[in-house]
């Protein structure tokens, strides 16, 4: 880390995170309760998990600790995209290992999975932690997508962790990452390895949860940065009054953050893929609807607005995902044929006459250099539709529905655009304070089920709504979340997204007001997240979790 910090990074780094009661004294021990059930699919999750399928939910409670004393080694590695707390979780499970035993070791593997694999890692000492605490990003060991499922792998770490005298180790990261944690954590089982495996969840887009798991860490802090930025182009808008600002948000497979950010800033329109999708609203319903709403503002005088939407937004357009689907065939059987075609009018043509006429039509009305991207695939063999920006498709679209209404004599609205993509700002702020003691009670309850013995789980901390001292740390047995899903062709156990619930209180808190909010202009300013000052400003948690816990 850079010698030079910043003032507030500096009093950050002093910043002792809340813990929940039970947590804060070492006369702590594990309640178990009943088996549990996978979450759908039960005979073909047994059959792949049998040593670890049914295991009971772990409460973390005050009373006669049993929880092991020795020293311990414990691994920690994080997966997966940033999100702000990360650097917490590792600072929560080096200090419940001191406190259980000031010889215990945490050793941090190196650029995610990866390291685990190849056994790559340092030791994290306090001069080292010290200097991370409460700050955002990944960089104190790095992070990385791969994952630990080849049979080669497995036995990898296996050997690994039996050179290290590995007793645990903790692996950070979102839905993929834990259902990795719980195929490594049956492989070691049934090699009767002594080392256990735990699992943290964590994603900014706030898809990881369910019952027991209230909310994975870093969605609030992103959330937060993203709905100031939201707010200050609100405010810009109001101010100069003739500008329309399209703004993308991070969320590919589900609208969590772009909903929780209209909560929060109340923008003139806000699109929910998962609203899209249930309806089958088309491409053209879509830009009808906003063009809709830009006319009736212009007609009040107001030629200016916001609009925000999640990047995943395409894949959930019936019309476009026809179109992905039959481009996709076309270009499985024709690639090579269709990029050797000397220009992009050939190329159109070629594709337009073999894919339906609704898809034809869909794809024509597309902007060119978007046209151009969809006819190649990624490494996965995939249209790249997640290239695709968004907010840029929809300014082009608008324009020119209201051009043609013009041209028609409709209307006389100004529509001056401006485009925005907030994506990365937010996966490595510094936590919020929510985020800080959410983390730091993820690694400290962490530590707990490694000392119990305990493998195949992820930590969860409940009651999230609450001041952090009614807190109830505990862990869910990853299978219990498992369902089975089909990915690349090939039916695989996974834990299960959580999309926006339409029926669920925030949908319908944004249902009940966005009339209000795309006429009028009743934005919200949250500012900067903020570290002092009162609970409720400091502490808060997010619109999401309040709506969803009242």
């Amino acid at each position: 880390m850079s010698a030079d910090i910043s003032a507030l990074q500096r009093v950050r780094l002093a910043y002792r995170p809340k813990l929940p009661k039970a947590l804060r004294t070492n006369n702590i021990r594990i309640e178990l309760g009943a088996p549990t059930k996978p979450l759908s699919d039960e005979e073909e999750i047994r059959r792949r998990f049998p040593e670890t399928c049914g295991q009971p939910v772990a409460t973390i409670v005050e009373g006669n600790s049993d929880l092991n004393t020795e020293t311990l080694n414990v691994g920690v590695v994080l997966s997966g995209g940033q999100a702000p707390g990360g650097h917490n979780v590792i600072a929560g499970l080096f200090d419940a290992l001191k406190a259980a035993n000031p010889n215990s070791r945490l050793f941090g593997f190196l650029k995610g999975p990866a390291g685990v694999i190849k056994g790559k890692c340092k030791e994290i000492t306090a001069e080292l932690i010290d200097q991370y605490r409460n700050t955002g990003g990944f960089d104190m060991i790095m992070s990385g997508r791969d994952k630990i499922e080849k049979p080669e792998d497995l036995a990898a770490c296996k050997q690994n962790f039996e050179s290290m005298n590995l007793d645990g180790l903790v692996i950070i990261g979102g839905d993929d990452s834990n259902t990795n944690a719980a195929v490594l954590a049956e492989y070691l089982r049934k090699e009767k390895s002594k080392t256990v495996i735990i699992g943290v969840p964590k994603t900014i887009d706030g898809d990881m949860k369910n019952e027991q798991i209230e909310a994975s860490f870093g969605f609030d802090t992103a959330c937060k940065t993203y709905s100031e930025l939201v707010g200050n182009i609100c405010r810009d808008a109001m101010s100069a009054v003739k500008y329309w600002h399209f703004v993308r948000l991070m969320g590919r497979a589900a609208s969590h953050v772009t909903l929780e950010c209209a909560l929060q800033t109340h923008p003139n329109v806000c699109l929910i893929s998962e609203e899209i999708q249930a309806k089958g609203t088309t491409l053209a319903e879509i830009v009808d609807y906003i063009v809709d709403v830009i006319l009736k503002r212009a007609a009040a005088g107001k030629n200016y607005g916001v609009v925000i939407v999640p990047e995943g937004l395409p894949e959930f357009i019936s019309d476009i995902k026809r179109m992905i689907d039959e481009l996709s065939t076309i270009l499985g059987r024709d690639e090579q044929y269709i990029r050797d075609l000397p220009d992009q009018s050939e190329r159109f043509q070629y594709v337009t006459t073999r894919l339906t006429a609704d898809s034809a039509k869909v794809y024509g009305s597309l902007p060119q250099d978007i046209q151009e991207v969809l006819l190649h695939r990624d490494s996965h063999g995939n249209v790249p539709l997640s290239q695709v920006e968004t907010e840029r498709l929809l300014i082009d679209l608008v324009s020119d529905k209201i051009r043609f209404l013009k041209s028609q004599g409709k209307t006389e609205a100004k529509f001056s655009s401006l485009s925005h993509f907030f994506g990365y700002e937010g996966r490595c702020a510094m936590p919020s304070n929510f985020d800080a003691d959410y983390c730091y009670s993820l690694g400290y309850a962490a530590t707990q089920l490694v000392r119990a013995g305990l493998t195949g789980y992820t930590v969860n901390i409940r009651n999230l709504t609450r001041p952090a001292d009614e807190w109830v740390a505990g862990g869910t047995p990853v299978t219990m979340m498992l369902n089975m899903e089909v990915r690349k062709g090939k039916a695989v156990p996974v834990i299960k997204k959580a999309l926006v619930d339409l029926q669920g209180k925030p949908f319908q808190y944004f249902s009940a007001n966005r009339e209000r909010w795309a006429l009028g202009d009743e934005y919200v300013f949250p500012g900067p997240v903020q570290y002092f000052g009162p609970p409720e400003v400091a502490d808060a948690p997010t619109i999401t979790l309040q709506l969803e816990r009242s």
